[in-house]
């Protein structure tokens, strides 16, 4: 306990970063194997050494630290383990802009070699950031294990996987259909291609036939790819075309010969039923090329310009192309027209340029059998996902899956572990590099160029961070992790890769559950962007509100799967409750100065007392029954209802007269000490979701214990459960409530006290009222205080109210100045009939009514039926002052 009284107000600045710093230099985060214990592990989704905390981290990483901090309160081997991805095209986009920008270079002008240096000199100058932002966040992780993506450990993880992989035959290399982003130079997996809808074109084209004068009319959106046509396909059902099938169209601008063949994915009802194959350039008419053996001519490279095959285009732009192409079918009388047509282009996830299409030799992980047992998974509860409508999303893309294309044409990341015999062509895969070639025993081999996909090494993330593929001891205890706190836009990317490949690895799923969030959005529902200028800057927000309030705004009304907003008056809500936590704690101490809680000798429990430590006892309950569901938001507003309306609203008022006495020592003492024991358990409840200010207020406690987050959470316990206590008090507080609404409508004097008569309904409430009317006379400001069955005659000048069965009643005329009330009304009443004939006169206005904006024309509407309601409570009131 320390003896230092809190300041007048909470500043975090001075708070935060002194006890981060302590709960680091006593290694409170780290988690050990303890047999004793049962664990609880969470991986972090890795933050890319390339970015900095966005409001997405934010939530995110206090979802998952509000996670940890109550299980490691819970008395689980908690174990939370940080981490950094190396996120391939990202970092290399980064390196590559820097070395144009400082040093005047490309890649190809410092090499393999020098540019790898530069892009580890990048991860070490950048990689640390966004740990130390982190930080600042309070995020409890266990530092000592942080990993990233490219340490020795995981790259042995990444080697291993693809070797065991490949001898399962379940990796291989072949000529496929790929995403390729011209401007990153590399292949993109179909997750990170992001489809748009953009204007452009039809053009339909004519074809002629061999050896006929008929021709068909074909339309395309991409007429160079055209260039690359080896057949012409209509559905074998069509009854149009059925005297085509066999026959051969002649290729515009090319003279290519095309055969015209049947396939079943041909649309009948879409354009003219006829389609184009471009097996080198579109990934349905590649799989129709596979199954009609049609030649592959690619007459696009990697950097979209056209190839040789494309003949006299050759060298041009993909788009130059095109307008040339549109230009001489037009003068040869083969376009036939261009049609207005909005279509879905993919782009680059990345860098936003459009994706090309093209046949290249990639390596490839088969997906159906490794997807089937990880469907099974979760169809059999052995992962869930919460909430548990994503379940199907997760289903529908894994069963419609197709292989994983895991090269990448990067220098950075995981180079592929094969090489290539260049005398005999023999194809090594090994786990250490070769000398010789095993089948000539060349020692000319050279290591395959491409790197893999970023997720094929952050799939193995669960395991490969526990120190697989060692039989480490942390693996046997930490994996199966507990839960994975991730957002709905990584599911496919990350989610379902580390599924499937904890089950061909580990031969189990790599955690029980996903706990699945939104995106946090705006005031008005926009996703936040640079470009709207509606962004949250956590750390600029940390700076000025502090890490505890930043954590409740985020996790306040945020319910799992669903987007958030991120409102200012949430912001002020969760800095006021800061505050009221603060000054309530404040209060507390300055009564606990002379208190020595081992120096009690008796304690006397009023309905107060047995009140408040029920209720913290069904709070304690609500909010583990809570978190259990993973409904977070729901525990902070449960915390929130009971901190501050019943603690700090209700029971610290109704204990002051006993605390500023000390005539009975007894019932001080009593006092001092449930107070003092419900600010500590609150404070605990509290500290996974607010640490620092728990923190520090926890210290000044008259308690045992080096740190707040190694304390017990507080379980429910029967013998403190009052349940007849809060039923009394429930009438006390009705009863002072209506009080205190009707002082507050006739606009007494807070100060002044009044008189106040009661009439119960029965016996049981007349004791209840009788027995408990110093809460009542003190809370009400009451000076006079009658409680009477069947009252034989109520004032006449008098406001009343009906609450739990009691009638309250109070006498106007030692409450306000009757006539200087009735003036101030009548004043009040002719503002009401001003505005009433103001906002009926607008709206009379047909002009205003017909050219204003709706939403405005709504809001005098609403305007006039709150005047009306609100004249109609002034002539009430007017009435019953002149009786």
């Amino acid at each position: 306990m320390s003896n230092d009284k809190l300041a007048t107000t909470y500043d975090p600045a001075t708070v935060e970063d002194k006890w981060y710093e302590y709960w680091i230099e006593n290694d409170f985060f780290e988690a050990e194997v303890d047999e004793d214990k049962e664990p609880f592990t969470i991986v972090m989704p890795p933050p890319n050494v390339t970015g900095q905390l966005h409001i997405g981290h934010a939530l995110d990483n206090t979802l998952q630290d509000i996670l940890i901090r109550w299980k490691r309160m819970q008395g689980y081997s908690a174990l939370w383990i940080p981490g950094t991805d190396h996120a391939s095209i990202a970092t290399e986009v980064k390196v590559v802009n820097k070395l144009r920008e400082e040093e005047g270079l490309e890649k190809d002008d410092v090499g393999r070699e020098g540019f790898l240096e530069r892009a580890w000199e990048w991860k070490e100058e950048y990689g640390g950031r966004i740990t130390d932002q982190l930080k600042k966040l309070g995020t409890s992780c266990d530092w000592s294990r942080e990993r990233f993506t490219m340490d020795e450990g995981c790259s042995e993880a990444v080697k291993e996987a693809f070797i065991r992989l490949y001898e399962e035959d379940l990796i291989y290399r072949g000529d496929y259909i790929i995403n390729w982003c011209p401007d990153c130079g590399t292949t993109l997996s179909d997750i990170e291609v992001e489809h748009e809808e953009i204007p452009g074109h039809f053009y339909h084209i004519k074809y002629d036939l061999k050896d006929s004068d008929d021709h068909l009319v074909v339309a395309t959106t991409r007429p160079e790819t055209m260039l690359g046509d080896t057949a012409i396909a209509v559905n074998p059902s069509d009854e149009r075309y059925q005297d085509l099938i066999g026959k051969t169209a002649i290729l515009p601008a090319v003279g290519r010969e095309l055969p015209i063949i049947a396939d079943e994915f041909v649309d009948s009802d879409f354009g003219t039923g006829l389609v184009k194959v471009t097996p080198a350039h579109d990934p349905n008419d590649f799989e129709i090329g596979q199954r009609n053996d049609l030649k592959v001519v690619k007459v696009i490279d990697d950097q979209a310009k056209m190839t040789s095959e494309a003949g006299k285009y050759e060298g041009m732009d993909r788009y130059e192309c095109r307008e040339q192409l549109v230009e001489d079918l037009k003068e040869s009388g083969q376009l036939i027209e261009i049609e207005e047509h909005d279509h879905s282009v993919g782009h680059c996830y990345r860098c936003d340029t459009l994706i090309e299409p093209l046949v290249s030799k990639q390596w490839f992980v088969k997906m159906e059998p490794l997807a089937k047992p990880a469907i099974e998974a979760v169809e059999e509860s052995e992962t869930n996902f919460v909430p548990e409508r994503f379940t199907k999303v997760y289903r529908n893309w894994m069963e419609n899956i197709r292989d994983w294309c895991i090269s990448r044409q990067l220098w950075w990341g995981h180079r592929i572990p094969v090489w290539y015999c260049q005398d005999c062509e023999e194809e090594i895969v090994a786990r250490e590099e070769p000398t010789s070639c095993p089948e000539c025993n060349s020692d000319n081999l050279k290591q395959d160029e491409d790197v893999l996909d970023t997720w094929f090494s952050s799939g193995l993330w669960p395991f490969s961070t526990l120190g697989w593929p060692e039989e480490t001891e942390e693996l046997d205890y930490y994996y199966p992790t507990s839960v994975l706190v991730t957002g709905r836009d990584i599911i496919f990317f990350w989610v379902a890769r580390m599924i499937f490949s904890g089950i061909e690895f580990m031969e189990e799923p790599p955690f029980s559950d996903v706990l699945v969030h939104g995106l946090v959005r705006d005031a008005q529902g926009r996703k936040m962007s640079k470009s709207l200028g509606n962004g949250v800057d956590p750390l600029e927000f940390i700076d000025e509100y502090g890490a505890d309030t930043l954590r409740f705004t985020l996790v306040t009304g945020n319910t799992p799967g669903n987007d958030m907003r991120f409102r200012q008056e949430k912001v002020e809500a969760s800095r006021n409750f800061v505050n009221k936590i603060w000054n309530a704690s404040r209060f507390v101490l300055m009564n606990l100065e002379d208190f020595d809680p081992n120096e009690i000798d008796e304690l006397d429990y009023t309905l107060a007392d047995e009140w408040i430590i029920s209720r913290l006892n069904k709070t304690a309950k609500e909010v583990t029954r809570t978190l259990d569901k993973y409904q977070i938001g729901n525990a902070a507003q449960t915390l929130y209802d009971f901190v501050w309306n019943e603690f700090c609203d209700w029971y610290i008022e109704l204990i002051k007269p006993r605390l500023y006495q000390d005539e009975d020592q007894i019932t001080k003492e009593t006092a001092q000490y449930v107070v003092a024991y419900v600010l500590e358990k609150s404070l605990r409840l509290l500290h996974p979701f607010m640490p620092f200010v728990t923190e520090e207020i926890w210290q000044r406690l008259p308690y045992e214990g080096d740190t707040i987050m190694t304390t017990t959470w507080p379980d429910e316990t029967e013998t403190e459960t009052y349940e007849v206590a809060e039923e009394r008090m429930e009438v006390i507080m009705d009863v002072i409530t209506a009080v205190r609404n009707i002082r507050n409508e006739m606009k007494v004097n807070p100060g002044k006290e009044i008189e106040a008569i009661l009439e119960p309904e029965n016996n049981k409430k007349e004791e209840i009222l009788t027995s408990n009317r110093n809460y009542i006379m003190d809370l009400g400001k009451i000076s006079n205080l009658r409680i009477e069955q069947d009252l034989a005659e109520t004032p006449q000048k008098a406001s009343t109210a009906i609450t739990n069965g009691i009638e309250v009643i109070l006498p106007l005329a030692g409450m306000v100045d009757l006539e200087k009330e009735i003036s101030r009304l009548k004043d009040e009443l002719d503002e009401v009939e001003y505005e009433i004939k103001r906002a009926e006169g607008k709206l009379a206005n047909k002009g205003f009514v017909n050219n204003a904006p709706e939403d405005l024309v709504a809001e005098e509407r609403e305007k006039v039926k709150d005047y009306k309601a609100k004249k109609e409570q002034l002539l009430e009131r007017l009435d019953m002052l002149r009786s």
